[in-house]
C-alpha cells in the first residue's frame, strides 16, 4: 500500500523535543446512540466512565493539547455534555449523521491548525502511540498520518492526525451523505490529494481486540481495567500485552469479531 512506513525508534528519539511545543486539537467522537452496545462510552470501568478514561489518557500525551468532545446535537447525548462539565472538559454538538460537519464544524470553532481524531470507545487508547502518530505526521509533512491502513495495531488504539486545511477540503468536497457518516475516508480514497503515511507496527497485533463495541468487549476491558486500575493508571500498550501472554484465557471472551467485516459493514 502506498505510503506505509515503519517508523524508525532513533527518529522519534531525534525530533521528539523538536516538535514537543507543536499544540494539537485532539477531538474525541462520542455519542449514546450506538446500536451493538447503546450508551457504551458512558459504562463503567471501575470508578470512571469509558470516555473519562479516554480523555484521562489523551491527557497523558506530552503536549500542551487542547481536548475535546465532539458529540450530537441529539437529547440522548445530553448525558454525555454533563459528564463533559463535570469534568471540565469542553463539549461540541453538532449533526448526529453528518459526523464530517460535526468535525468540521468544531475544529473551525477552537480554530487549531492541526487535529487528532479519536473515538470515544478506546479506552485503553495508548498516549505513547499518539505521539508517534503526531510525530510521523510532523517529520513527514503530511496532510494525514494514521495507525489503522492497514492495521497493525489492536482495535482500540486507532488514532488519526490531520491538517484543519485537509479536514476543509473533505467537508467542501464529499457530497455523497453516507460518506460525510464518516471523517476520514475520503482521505483513504484519495491518497493523490492528500499526502499520507501510516505507522507500522513491529508485529501485526491486528487481531487483538480492546475496543468497546460489544458486551463481550466490556467484559473482556473489565478484566483489564480490574489489574490495572487505579493500581497503575498509566498502563500502556505492553503492560497489557505481558498480562494477556500470562493470561491467554482472557482474550477468549471477546474473540472470533472480524475486524474487516466490521469496517466493512460500517461503510455501506
Amino acid at each position: 500500500m502506498k505510503g506505509l512506513i515503519d517508523f524508525p525508534k532513533a527518529l522519534i528519539k531525534k525530533t521528539k523535543n523538536k516538535f514537543m511545543n507543536s499544540c494539537y486539537l485532539i477531538i474525541v467522537q462520542a455519542r449514546m446512540g450506538s446500536t451493538r452496545l447503546p450508551g457504551k462510552v458512558l459504562k463503567k470501568l471501575g470508578e470512571k466512565t469509558a470516555l473519562e478514561h479516554v480523555i484521562e489518557r489523551l491527557s497523558q500525551v506530552k503536549r500542551d493539547n487542547k481536548i475535546i468532545v465532539a458529540t450530537s446535537d441529539k437529547c440522548e447525548d445530553d448525558e454525555i455534555s454533563v459528564l463533559c462539565h463535570k469534568i471540565n472538559i469542553d463539549c461540541f454538538r453538532g449533526s448526529e449523521n453528518n459526523v464530517l460537519d460535526r468535525f468540521y464544524q468544531a475544529a473551525k470553532k477552537y480554530g487549531y491548525d492541526n487535529i487528532v481524531r479519536i473515538t470515544g470507545d478506546c479506552p485503553m487508547i495508548d498516549p505513547e502511540i499518539v505521539e508517534k502518530t503526531i510525530l510521523l505526521y510532523e517529520q513527514e509533512k503530511l496532510d494525514y498520518a494514521t495507525n489503522v491502513l492497514p492495521p497493525t495495531f489492536p482495535k482500540g488504539l486507532d488514532t488519526e492526525v490531520f491538517s484543519f486545511k485537509s479536514l476543509e477540503r473533505a467537508w467542501q468536497e464529499t457530497s455523497d451523505e453516507k460518506l460525510r457518516e464518516h471523517v476520514t475516508v475520503y482521505f483513504w480514497q484519495n491518497p493523490d490529494l492528500f499526502k499520507q503515511k501510516h505507522l507500522i507496527n513491529d508485529i501485526n497485533l491486528s487481531t487483538k481486540r480492546w475496543v468497546l463495541d460489544y458486551d463481550v468487549d466490556y467484559k473482556f476491558l473489565q478484566e483489564i481495567f480490574c489489574k490495572f486500575y487505579p493500581r497503575k493508571k498509566d498502563f500502556r500498550m505492553n503492560d497489557i500485552l505481558e498480562f494477556l501472554k500470562a493470561n491467554p484465557e482472557l482474550e477468549k471472551i471477546n474473540e472470533g469479531i472480524d475486524r474487516k467485516r466490521e469496517l466493512a459493514n460500517s461503510l455501506k
